[in-house]
């Protein structure tokens, strides 16, 4: 996982090959003006989406995973709390894989939360559980998924 601002995006280009891609995107949009939707970036491997929904407790939130994507998360507007546990320790998953979504959901518990205030992103490997969406209020945020490999 990685934590950072985008104004700090270009350090994480080397991180995978299509990271300048994806943070390129990021920074050609006006992310307040965009709306809810998806949005392709590079056919079936880069792909974007906007949600503005309501934040949930951490009691609701989903704890997930995938396999084939990275997830780079960032946050809009307002500022969302998000859960964290590496996937090693997680061994108790709700349901099996699903390869359509590329998701996995358990119900283990985060190891740890961390904040997103808006501008901030976090990078999720396929390492990386997660509980996104964690809040009060209206959280606008834009998930970036890019292929593993």
């Amino acid at each position: 996982m990685i934590i950072d601002s985008l104004e700090n995006a270009k350090k994480y280009y080397s991180v995978h090959p299509r990271f300048a891609q994806a943070f390129g995107y990021l920074k050609s949009q006006d992310l307040n003006a965009m709306e809810p939707g998806k949005f392709p970036i590079d056919g079936t491997n880069i792909h974007a989406s906007v949600s503005a929904k309501d934040g949930v407790s951490v009691e609701d939130a989903k704890f997930e995973a995938h396999n084939n994507f990275l997830d780079i998360q960032v946050c809009i507007s307002a500022s969302e709390t998000m859960g964290w546990s590496t996937r090693s320790l997680c061994n108790d998953p709700k349901d099996a894989y699903n390869p359509e979504k590329d998701v996995i959901f358990f119900n283990d518990k985060p190891g740890m939360y961390f904040e997103l205030k808006a501008g901030q992103f976090a990078i999720f490997f396929p390492e990386d559980v997660h509980a996104p969406m964690i809040g009060e209020g209206l959280i606008k945020k834009l998930v970036v998924k890019v292929r593993k490999d």
